[in-house]
């Protein structure tokens, strides 16, 4: 629903319920990443209140809800709607939310002026305690966005899978071998696929049982989307790795497993997202390797022989 709001501009209302029934998480934990998240579904008024605070959430924390209006552009009105929408009774709440967050990262050390814009001049002293601080803290968001019985589920499709196909495009596709890479050495039939042609001739050849992986940042990724709806067509179980819930990859697939980011200059969130995507497909394979301990472990055992001829001998030189 569209409605007019005080100060002349329009702002969409969100009243989702999967919202309200996360309301008592989000007065304690995960609020920032939940207003990341949920940016994209914002227009207008409400979109600028969500910037702002995100911006600055020190701030926002410490401000009244006038001066959270005037800050973004907004009104009173418009910062209460989007109290509502993040799943909040009133502003009081979403203030305590993020004093509580971000007491949290400077007590962990989390945080180096997150939110602050690398410059051209900053010593690299600067940029690594930015990135290690932006990075950190997306890995803390990530671990609090995660549900860990979508990774189950994942994990025991994987195991029991005849057939794994994972799909990526650009950046995401250096994600997917990797973890192609991991199950490989563990036993697992998987194959990664950066062509959409030879993507799609797999996709088609699958059947029940098997477990499609599409990995996408942004969800939006036609290539992937496309891949995805290919092998879930033919009865595959298909698994989304993504940062947006409501994207059209995480709404196609049958498990979702969420990412959480925090950009920086020069690192836009879909290079920020490699991280914790990698983390979370960690977590799976270990997840996997569990529950196929015995031939897992036969299977890694004989793998790292057959390349040990390979590996230089101590006094540095290779190994015949």
């Amino acid at each position: 629903m569209v409605e007019p709001d005080v100060d002349g501009t329009a702002s969409t209302v969100v009243a989702d319920p999967l919202v309200r029934d996360q309301a008592p998480a989000a007065a304690s934990d995960g609020v920032l990443v939940r207003v990341r998240t949920m940016l994209p579904e914002f227009t207008g008024a409400l979109q600028r209140v969500a910037e702002r605070v995100l911006a600055d959430p020190a701030a926002a924390s410490r401000a009244t809800i006038v001066e959270l209006a005037e800050r973004s552009g907004t009104s009173p009105a418009t910062v209460t709607r989007f109290c509502r929408a993040m799943g909040f009774d009133g502003y009081a709440d979403l203030r305590l939310g993020i004093a509580a967050e971000t007491g949290r990262a400077r007590a962990a050390g989390w945080t180096v002026d997150i939110g602050r814009e690398i410059q051209p001049g900053d010593p690299l002293q600067r940029v690594l305690a930015q990135i290690m601080a932006a990075d950190t803290r997306a890995m803390h968001d990530t671990a609090a966005l995660l549900d860990l019985a979508e990774v189950e589920r994942a994990a025991v499709a994987i195991a029991e899978a005849p057939r794994v196909n994972i799909f990526g495009a650009s950046g995401s596709a250096l994600v997917g071998e990797e973890m192609q890479f991991s199950l490989h050495r563990i036993g697992v039939a998987a194959w990664a696929w950066t062509d959409v042609h030879n993507g799609l001739a797999s996709a088609a050849l699958s059947r029940p049982g098997d477990v499609a992986l599409g990995i996408s940042h942004s969800g939006e990724t036609g290539e992937t989307i496309e891949l995805l709806a290919e092998a879930s067509s033919h009865g595959a179980t298909t698994i989304a790795l993504t940062s947006f819930p409501r994207s059209p990859l995480a709404e196609l697939a049958d498990i979702v497993l969420l990412t959480a980011t925090q950009a920086t200059t020069f690192r836009p969130d879909a290079l920020s997202a490699r991280h914790p995507q990698l983390v979370v497909l960690d977590l799976l394979y270990v997840a996997v390797a569990q529950r196929t301990h015995e031939r897992s472990h036969a299977a890694f055992q004989r793998t790292a022989q057959a390349v040990s001829g390979h590996k230089a001998v101590k006094d540095g030189s290779s190994a015949p």
